[in-house]
């Protein structure tokens, strides 16, 4: 009951969050802040894991989908810049997630990406 419980909590979040970035020119850092606290563990203790499916990966499949358009996607690459600033010890595990997730945001996590250079990926 706990894993379907959460996966209802991750669509509905999914659900407010696109509405939310579509209503929005840019993706606010709280909501990418938000998705990632699924993978708090991870990124703060270094495991478990993440796989595919499980409820981080979800998050951050969540996050590649609100960077639809070239403009979320800076927005998303400025947060994730501001995160592993932010989280500096912990900045590669927050690298990783989307290799680990199976996903590409069309950048790369790292403290030097310039996310004006970001080009608009094809879907």
């Amino acid at each position: 009951m706990g894993i379907n419980k959460t996966i209802l909590v991750l669509i509905n979040v999914f659900v407010f969050l696109t509405w939310a970035a579509a209503a929005s020119d840019s993706i606010d850092c709280t909501i990418v802040t938000s998705l990632l606290s699924a993978c708090s563990n991870f990124i703060s203790h270094g495991s478990p894991d993440p796989i595919p499916g499980s409820p981080c990966c979800d998050a951050v499949v969540s996050l590649n989908h609100l960077a639809d358009s070239k403009d979320n996607q800076r927005s998303v690459c400025r947060c994730l810049m501001g995160l592993i600033s932010t989280y500096n010890p912990n900045a590669t595990a927050i690298a990783t997630l989307p290799g680990f997730c199976g996903i590409f945001l069309g950048f790369t996590i790292a403290p030097d990406t310039d996310c004006n250079y970001i080009l608009e990926r094809e879907r």
